[in-house]
């Protein structure tokens, strides 16, 4: 957007009168109104104005509870704890009248999405706003537009606002992200200087990777709605779906050279489950935006780059849960003053923006309350009768070989009020083995028909080739379970209610051996237990069958002779181990076996694997993050983050298997040659490197391996201009699902039972098969695409390629996936790929 020359100026000199004065909490809020004296400001309890710092989330949750000690209209709740240890808050803010009634109002409210709910009046029935502030911890605008937020709706006085209170229930979530809130507050606040310093290249507007966007583990949160993996987001979809709200708020930030945007998004780029009325009534919100930013003068646009598809994040999932999500994106200062295209920026500037647009959005609750809930009754109605005239009646899924994939799975739909149910029986359907207690059935007639279908559905067809995010997240896919649709609920069980946590066990004790089958989910961490005790363990590179029961590839046996553990304190162990990682343990009382005997060279000793992963300036945070989490919160392996500012001074030899994930950029202390050197060295004398994504590219370029990739040729033709950044933008792979085909016997492949694996890829890297078939373990179908947007170019050299490749350096390997194995913790189905890379790298 251009400006006139003298708005620019007068912006400016506003901007830049700010920046020198001290800024009042006046500058914030509404005036002509009085304010209650007994409620204190945040000044007086944090110490300093709004804006003038960044508030720590330490000070944030001091002045929220002290509100909520103060006022009558507040209350707070503790809804548990980040990685960090930090309290994770919500405020229910309404009318001292509506708090006395709390349980019933948020009753009734809830009682409007359940069947039968034509007989209640949405005439007398409050609406429910849920308001989030900074989910990406920099873009702090929306966390400390909450301190003056939270003060006006504590302190504000006079019929309008009383009146709305009486007839809206805001719940305020003050910070979406607390440990990343944090790590920008300190990192801004120790960069900030007594005479603001406005220049671009300022140190305080550029953070030290990997920022403070991202959790502890480095995961970007608001692409956790759907999920649900972390701890926060956890927090916020219970008190999501113990009300809800019929609008919710998701305060962003974006570019500095920005203005500020409010949904509705792009048009072309709305899920189709949503219903149209959604985005009419989203855009009917927005006239309340526009006309409160007006007001103060600022600057904003609508309907432009943002869209309303994926349903994991924080402004698209109330779509398909009958409410309305918004999100608020505000050009950052990301510091406290700096230059832009518009004039100077400051802090507090951008604060205001994100308060005004939080008052409008309860205005617009307050003054279109009845069509809101009107709408959200409308909306479970519409789609309990979808499900009525649909011939699909329920999903069955599951997986006979692990229990804990599915159970994980059941575990997000209970966290989601999905109902479900335990299968009746043992059963094949439609050539598929469901084993009672690995499998649940999810009827599909209840009022989260529409939330289902989202989460199981397989869409390859669309309106629009760009995409703002993934274009599929299928969640049987995702886990790699088996799933049917069915016109009944044949086979259904009791319904469950409590999800019960999986246990384990030894079958008895042995004198002879122990297996346990690789299949299960947690089977690396067991292993690792294992192995760390100091006890010995082989793998089985065959299949074999022992006292009447199958083993398959991978199959783990501990024997019990010339262990450091006696029969008893063996036994005792493994029982632990099996406790603790969910799976069977089986004693076997004899080595003879229909296959491969016990004492068979087919077993391979298993050896205690030292992992480091390279992180910092250049790597990509967020798969470091993930493979860091992988490690960290599900085996319970330790893992090395080794730091590229002092990677040349490193010795690799105590380690044997060293991750690089993919890279943003290597940035200006990439790895030089001669650390690309070292590295070559080290895998030659036995190291394992295993490099995720463009690390391909890197490894070719440097000749630490060769690889062959399939290159695009593709030529804009009659392409004008105008169109150059769509026509670009059609050829990426955002995030889509494909199958490969899987030799079972290679060691990449131990623990999966299916000759097929759904892929989650979001490169457009492809690499030639190798010329011998066994070399290449895991490839791409020639029919590949199972759910999601891929150009058709793109999917012709994604046909019959590979995704993993293994080489040979020396005694050591290089080891390359092309796709992530741990998409956003909720890619269970892949997570086996990496363990088998580390734990049997030596075999492949």
């Amino acid at each position: 957007m251009k400006y006139p020359l003298s708005i620019v100026f007068l912006l400016s000199f506003t901007f830049g009168s700010l920046a020198q004065n001290a800024i009042g909490l006046d500058y914030y809020l509404p005036q002509n109104i009085t304010y209650n004296k007994n409620i204190p400001t945040p000044k007086e309890v944090i110490g300093h104005e709004v804006g003038e710092w960044h508030v720590t989330h330490d000070k944030l949750v001091l002045y929220m509870q002290t509100l909520a000690e103060k006022s009558d209209r507040i209350t707070l709740e503790n809804r548990g704890v980040t990685f960090e240890g930090r309290p994770i808050l919500l405020l229910t803010i309404t009318s001292p009248k509506n708090q006395r009634n709390i349980n019933t109002i948020q009753k009734n409210h809830i009682a409007l999405t359940e069947n039968n709910s034509n007989g209640l009046d949405t005439d007398s029935m409050p609406v429910v706003v849920y308001q989030g502030f900074s989910i990406h911890g920099n873009e702090p605008s929306g966390s400390n537009a909450g301190l003056a937020y939270a003060y006006y709706l504590a302190a504000a006085e006079g019929p309008e606002i009383e009146d709305l209170l009486d007839h809206v229930v805001i719940l305020m979530d003050p910070c979406f992200n607390p440990d990343g809130l944090q790590r920008f507050a300190y990192w801004a606040n120790t960069n900030k200087s007594i005479h603001p310093v406005t220049d671009n290249n300022e140190r305080e507007f550029h953070e030290v990777w990997p920022g403070g966007r991202t959790n502890h583990y480095w995961f970007d949160m608001n692409r956790d709605w759907l999920p649900v993996q972390l701890p926060e987001s956890r927090a916020r979809i219970r008190s999501f779906h113990q009300w809800n709200p019929n609008i919710l708020t998701d305060h962003h930030e974006m570019g500095t050279n920005s203005t500020f945007f409010f949904q509705p998004g792009e048009p072309t780029r709305v899920h189709p489950l949503t219903p149209k009325i959604n985005q009419e009534l989203t855009a009917e919100i927005g006239t309340y935006h526009a006309k409160a930013l007006d007001k103060i003068g600022s600057l904003y646009f609508s309907e432009e780059n943002y869209d309303d598809y994926f349903y994991g994040k924080g402004s698209t999932f109330p779509d398909v849960n009958g409410g309305i999500g918004i999100l608020f994106e505000q050009a950052s200062s990301r510091g406290h003053a700096q230059e832009s295209e518009n004039g100077l920026l400051t802090f507090p500037f951008t604060i205001r923006n994100q308060f005004t647009t939080a008052l409008s959005t309860i205005e617009a609750a307050y003054k279109m309350r009845v069509k809101l809930l009107d709408y959200q009754r409308d909306f479970f109605n519409g789609a309990r009768t979808e499900a009525g005239k649909s011939k699909s009646k329920s999903i069955v899924f599951g997986d006979n070989k692990d229990a804990a994939k599915s159970w994980h799975l059941a575990e997000i739909l209970n966290r989601h009020k999905i109902k479900f149910h335990a299968l009746a029986n043992d059963a094949t359907i439609d050539g598929k083995n469901y084993t009672k207690g690995n499998s649940y059935v999810v009827p599909l007639d209840q009022k989260n028909h529409r939330l289902i279908k989202a989460m199981f559905e397989k869409r390859t067809s669309f309106t629009d080739s760009l995409f703002y995010d993934i274009s599929a997240w299928t969640f049987p896919l995702a886990f790699n379970v088996d799933y049917t649709e069915q016109n009944s609920m044949a086979h259904a069980g009791a319904e469950i209610t409590d999800l019960t946590p999986l246990t384990g066990n030894v079958t008895g004790k042995s004198t002879y051996a122990y297996l346990f089958e690789w299949n299960g989910y947690y089977t690396p961490k067991a292993l690792n237990r294992i192995v760390e005790k100091g006890l010995r363990a082989k793998v089985a590179k065959s299949p074999f069958t022992i006292e009447g029961k199958f083993y398959d590839y991978g199959t783990i046996m501990v024997p019990v002779q010339n262990q450091d553990l006696d029969i008893e304190e063996l036994y005792t162990f493994l029982k632990g181990v099996a406790q603790e990682s969910q799976l069977q343990i089986t004693a076997v009382g004899t080595g003879h076996t229909k296959g491969i005997d016990l004492g068979s060279n087919d077993f391979d000793p298993i050896k205690k694997q030292k992992v480091a992963i390279l992180v910092g300036d250049g790597i990509r945070s967020y798969d470091a993050g993930e493979i860091w989490h992988l490690f960290d919160t599900r085996y319970n392996i330790p893992l090395t983050k080794l730091d590229m500012s002092y990677f040349s001074t490193l010795d690799l030899d105590k380690y044997t298997d060293l991750i690089i994930p993919s890279t943003s950029s290597w940035g200006k202390k990439g790895i030089s040659k001669k650390d690309a050197e070292k590295l070559t060295d080290w895998v030659k004398n036995g190291g394992t490197l295993i490099g995720y994504r463009n690390i391909a590219e890197w490894l070719d370029k440097n000749k630490i391996v060769t690889l062959k990739f399939r290159k695009d040729t593709l030529v804009a033709k009659d392409i004008p201009f105008a169109k150059k950044k769509d026509f670009k933008g059609a050829q990426v792979t955002g995030g889509a699902i494909f199958e490969a085909k899987l030799d079972r016997s290679h060691p990449i492949n131990f623990g999966y039972k299916n000759d097929k694996l759904p892929l989650f890829r979001n490169t457009n890297i492809y690499i030639e098969p190798d010329k011998n078939s066994f070399n290449n373990p895991i490839q791409y179908t020639n029919d590949p695409l199972l759910s999601g947007y891929i150009s058709e170019e793109n999917l012709e050299l994604l046909k019959g390629s590979v995704p993993f490749t293994i080489k040979k350096v020396g005694k050591g390997r290089v080891i390359i996936f092309t796709d992530n194995t741990n998409f956003r913790a909720f890619w269970y189905g892949t997570n086996k790929l990496l363990m088998n890379a580390i734990f049997f790298g030596d075999m492949m």
